[in-house]
């Protein structure tokens, strides 16, 4: 079955209030599903009304949810679940790369030999439960929800589709919480490949490298490190948000499911492995 046969899903994108999550919104959107945006607190209800307003068709709705928070995540996923009628989708996108250390950097470095270890301890603890605790804790929800709730006709029962990093293979000397977090976040999503895949639902990862967006911003800060950065990949620039978008969107196919267990490099050949 084609993308265009398939009826409207209910498609939940957490850390959809800009970058590459405003994106899979918008992509999901576009092809007719109907799309829980989440964000995260009130300081970005703004910026989520404004991806809102924006998606075509009808039947979309705004969550709110701190993702370190477990009994927000449980909050998130029911609203989603009553606004959509059913999740068939779980995108799990949102991630964060902690405010600065004790190295005065601006993206939040937290090098071994120049944190302190109360920083060092207070990063770690916060990426985890950001990058990895909580999509663990939403996909708990998610899937309970998928497995108890029949889908609609022509629905495969569940997609979950992680958004991880580049960073997990190649090492973040810098962030290592960052990537030891999307490390995480792929073999959690191996392991519920082959749990839930006795249920109908598939779930794959993508490991983006760099991409286009605000998150990104320090590697593009002048001309320098944006030239050394477009020269990591042969094709000589970064992904763009749209790009992650539609990869995102062909993994969560209802034709796809035997990528289940999947992690897809998604860099332009700039790590290879």
């Amino acid at each position: 079955m084609n993308a265009a046969a398939t009826p409207s899903r209910g498609v939940l994108v957490t850390g959809a209030s800009r970058g590459v999550g405003a994106a899979v919104a918008r992509a999901f959107a576009a092809r007719g599903d109907r799309v829980a945006v989440h964000h995260r607190g009130p300081s970005s209800t703004s910026l989520a009304e404004a991806v809102l307003d924006d998606l075509p068709g009808h039947g979309h709705l705004r969550v709110e949810g701190d993702l370190s928070d477990p009994t927000a995540v449980r909050s998130l996923a029911d609203a989603a679940v009553t606004g959509l009628g059913r999740v068939d989708v779980l995108v799990n996108n949102a991630a964060m790369i902690v405010p600065p250390g004790s190295s005065g950097s601006r993206r939040g470095d937290h090098p071994l030999d120049a944190t302190s270890y109360e920083d060092w301890v207070e990063v770690w603890q916060r990426t985890l439960a950001t990058n990895l605790l909580g999509p663990a804790n939403l996909t708990w929800c998610v899937a309970r929800h998928m497995v108890d709730v029949p889908p609609a006709e022509g629905v495969p029962v569940g997609r979950v589709v992680n958004v991880g990093s580049r960073g997990a293979f190649r090492g973040e000397p810098d962030i290592p919480a960052y990537g030891a977090s999307k490390a995480g976040l792929h073999a959690f999503g191996q392991s519920m490949a082959q749990h839930l895949g006795r249920h109908g639902i598939a779930v794959t990862s993508i490991a983006p490298g760099f991409i286009a967006t605000e998150m990104a911003g320090y590697a593009m800060a002048d001309e320098d490190a944006a030239e050394a950065t477009r020269a990591q990949s042969p094709f000589h620039r970064v992904a763009t948000p749209e790009e992650v978008a539609a990869a995102v969107v062909t993994l969560a196919a209802p034709g796809a499911e035997w990528a289940s267990g999947a992690v897809v490099d998604f860099n332009g050949a700039s790590h290879l492995r």
